[in-house]
């Protein structure tokens, strides 16, 4: 009997995670079930550029799995059940429920926005965590007349993007900013000169130290009694984790992330391993692993690589996960790489300008192109699933 592994989510973690056991496990072996709600790849970190009015390239998901063997679901997750080891899901036409088992589940459901339960934000604010949101928004700003404001609420690497890219695509909008700090404060100085330049040049105003109380049609109102006016305000204070897991009977964090050890896998259902946003990772220096791409990709290929291991028998391999750089788009001619220390502290070193920008796009299209081409550019050997007999008859290692 093949041994049966179901990866939620097809973002860059979940795709990346199944297009690796897909090369690393002999096809024989495995039934690897790929269940996304979209037929295409979302690049999600250049969903601020569909906002700005640019077009993506498709990269559909039966063109990038063909020939590997991994079945893809178009499904949307509604129920996790660890204890039956059994997933949920219902087609993307909403009529038809399946059940999927499991013996090796990889949780990759990412994050959505969060509003943070500030008043409004829900009714009158746009967020751009998913493609049909950064639509909507780029249809709300197609419609707006010169001279319009729009308000990015956020000052942090989201809306730092979000905020030059419109401004940029659109100088005849009145762009502002609204960040709960200064402006990129945890970036280097010549970061942060070099930030400013370009907002400055932009002419994008911004609010710094601001906390935003409410959001209304019209704009929003800060704790300090302000009213700063938006036609269009943009959400993009942070991410919260997808709410399947608070029901699955995992051990979350209070932030709902699943714990996990170093190798991705739970540490309450040693048949679960979360990767990218859903997951709780400890990394350099013994802080979390933030929600990012950077983080997301390697915790993918942990999860990957010890899964194969495990159903192998062979040594489960732990690479340490850190942080390099931080990427910046501002707009689509200027960027900024932050270099960071192994735990994310900007160091005094960044690049500016085009070619930053053109740094930026290398590591996007790179991104892109590991999750296109799941299984080149691996060693081309594929491991048999190996098992122990015991009373209750035949065991593979996962469970080990």
């Amino acid at each position: 009997m093949q041994h049966r592994i179901v990866v939620l989510g097809a973002g860059y973690t979940g795709a990346v995670a199944a297009g690796r056991l897909a090369k690393r496990l002999h096809r024989a072996d495995v039934a690897i079930t790929l269940v996304n709600p979209e037929p295409d790849f979302v690049e999600r970190v250049r969903l601020h550029q569909i906002a700005a009015g640019q077009d993506l390239r498709p990269r559909p998901f039966r063109e990038m799995f063909a020939g590997t063997g991994v079945e893809l679901k178009l499904a949307r997750v509604t129920a996790v059940d660890v204890d039956r080891k059994a997933v949920t899901v219902t087609a993307a036409d909403g009529l038809e429920r399946e059940e999927l088992a499991y013996d090796t589940l990889v949780y990759a459901l990412g994050s959505g926005w969060n509003d943070g339960g500030v008043p409004g934000t829900a009714e009158h604010a746009h967020e751009i965590s998913s493609r049909p949101s950064a639509v909507r928004l780029r249809d709300r700003l197609a419609a707006l007349g010169a001279g319009r404001p729009v308000l990015v609420v956020g000052g942090g690497l989201t809306g730092l993007e979000a905020a030059t890219e419109i401004a940029e695509a659109r100088p005849d909008l009145d762009v502002a900013l609204a960040a709960r700090g200064a402006l990129g404060d945890w970036l280097s100085q010549k970061g942060r000169t070099h930030l400013r330049k370009v907002v400055d040049e932009l002419g994008i105003t911004v609010h710094p130290h601001t906390v935003v109380n409410a959001v209304e049609a019209g704009g929003v109102t800060t704790a300090d009694g302000r009213t700063i006016p938006a036609e269009v305000t943009v959400w993009t204070t942070g991410f919260a984790v997808h709410p399947i897991a608070r029901a699955s009977g995992l051990e979350l964090t209070d932030r709902g992330q699943i714990e996990v050890d170093t190798t991705m896998r739970s540490v309450s259902h040693p048949d679960v391993y979360a990767v990218g946003d859903a997951a709780m990772a400890i990394g350099p220096g013994g802080k979390p692993l933030r929600m990012s791409c950077a983080s997301g990709m390697p915790m993918a290929w942990q999860a990957a690589d010890a899964i194969a291991a495990r159903l192998a028998g062979t040594k489960v391999p732990r690479t340490p996960i850190r942080y390099f750089q931080q990427c910046i788009s501002l707009g689509r001619k200027d960027g900024l790489i932050q270099f960071v220390t192994a735990d994310d502290r900007a160091l005094d070193r960044a690049l500016t300008g085009r070619v930053a920008a053109g740094y930026k796009e290398l590591i996007c299209k790179g991104a892109a192109w590991g999750v296109a081409n799941p299984t080149v550019g691996m060693p081309a050997r594929r491991r048999r699933v190996a098992r122990q007999q015991t009373r209750s008859g035949e065991v593979d290692y996962a469970r080990s």
